[in-house]
């Protein structure tokens, strides 16, 4: 991080109480990791009362995770949603949340719980870890992320650590290269595509990039390539790469993690593009309602259901007094907000 209606998506305010599959980054055929057991010392929990809309139809309110809750990313197994966030230079590192509606989120815990998973010697305020991404696959769960400004990494670092549950315990990283930050993963058709952002024409406007790499040692099966120029904003970033239906959906962020964020995508046949950016991008951004109380939205993650609707949590923020944002999230209060994505074709 810094700082959908395409021809076939239509981007919709969320009216309903869900539970369902993510055919993108979860297996729903795999069994599923059993419900979270009651623990001596409570989570945090975050209830949003489901209320029936002027239409008749369930009704919730946003935010659905309030607080520091930047950079979300989701994956469902079976009725069991999960979702992670950024924790930048704070220990224990990724915070890890379950629901079974989408609406309402207990704590699991932290994904980042040791000093051989997250050293944060020296790291400077606002650094630590980026943009966590979380899949699920084959009955394992991958969290990538990337440590920002690591003196005993020697700048940026990507790795991925892995869990059969997802209260833990997680593994010990796999590290994966020093250059850009935001990675992803997509399992698709017996392949593993890890992308983030790299090196552009200039430092505002770099490219996302993308290999082929082994899930259990991270080994490259070929030179990273880029493949998305961006649509023109500055900061292209928090890239995630989708199949659904047949085709490959490349979403990004841009604009940066403030007024000016944006959610921007593009289609193609082939996952390495190229990518047809969508003649109605941005598909989400508030850039052009600035009374309005929520700000800064971007960065999506997409959650599939089994009745073909495709929902996304991403983050946003409410200004408080004025214009107090900060890219680390100190002084405004980042918003996870699901919305339905329809329309897919």
């Amino acid at each position: 991080m810094r700082g959908a209606k395409c021809s076939t998506l239509a981007l919709a305010t969320a009216a309903a109480a869900l539970g369902g599959g993510c055919a993108a980054v979860a297996d729903a055929s795999k069994p599923r990791p059993p419900a979270p057991a009651a623990s001596a010392s409570p989570q945090p929990t975050f209830v949003n009362p489901i209320r029936p809309g002027a239409n008749g139809e369930p009704t919730i309110a946003n935010p659905i995770l309030s607080g520091m809750n930047p950079d979300p990313s989701i994956c469902r197994v079976g009725a069991d949603f999960y979702l992670v966030t950024s924790s930048f230079e704070y220990f224990p590192g990724v915070p890890i949340f379950h629901s079974r509606d989408l609406v309402n989120w207990t704590q699991l815990g932290y994904v980042l719980t040791n000093e051989r998973q997250l050293d944060l010697t020296g790291v400077y305020s606002s650094g630590g870890i980026y943009a966590p991404t979380l899949r699920h696959h084959a009955g394992r769960f991958y969290m990538i992320t990337t440590l920002v400004g690591s003196p005993r990494r020697g700048g940026n670092a990507n790795f991925f650590v892995t869990a059969d549950d997802p209260r833990g315990p997680w593994s010990d990283p796999v590290w994966l290269d020093k250059d850009g930050f935001d990675p992803s993963l997509l399992f698709a058709d017996g392949e593993v595509y890890y992308l983030r952002d790299g090196k552009g024409p200039t430092t505002d406007h770099p490219r996302v990039h993308q290999t082929r790499i082994d899930p259990a040692t991270g080994a490259r099966r070929e030179p990273m390539q880029p493949i998305w120029n961006g649509t023109g904003g500055i900061w292209p970033e928090g890239a995630h790469l989708y199949k659904m239906r047949g085709q490959y959906y490349l979403f990004a962020a841009e604009g940066g993690t403030e007024y000016g964020h944006a959610e921007v995508v593009g289609r193609s046949a082939s996952p390495f593009g190229p990518f047809e950016p969508s003649p109605a991008n941005p598909i989400l951004s508030h850039r052009d309602r600035p009374d309005h109380p929520i700000q800064a939205t971007g960065h999506a993650d997409l959650v599939e259901l089994d009745d073909g609707t495709t929902w996304a949590v991403f983050l946003g923020i409410r200004p408080q007094g004025g214009r107090f944002h900060q890219h680390s999230f100190r002084f405004l209060k980042p918003a996870l907000q699901p919305h339905k994505l329809t329309e897919i074709g």
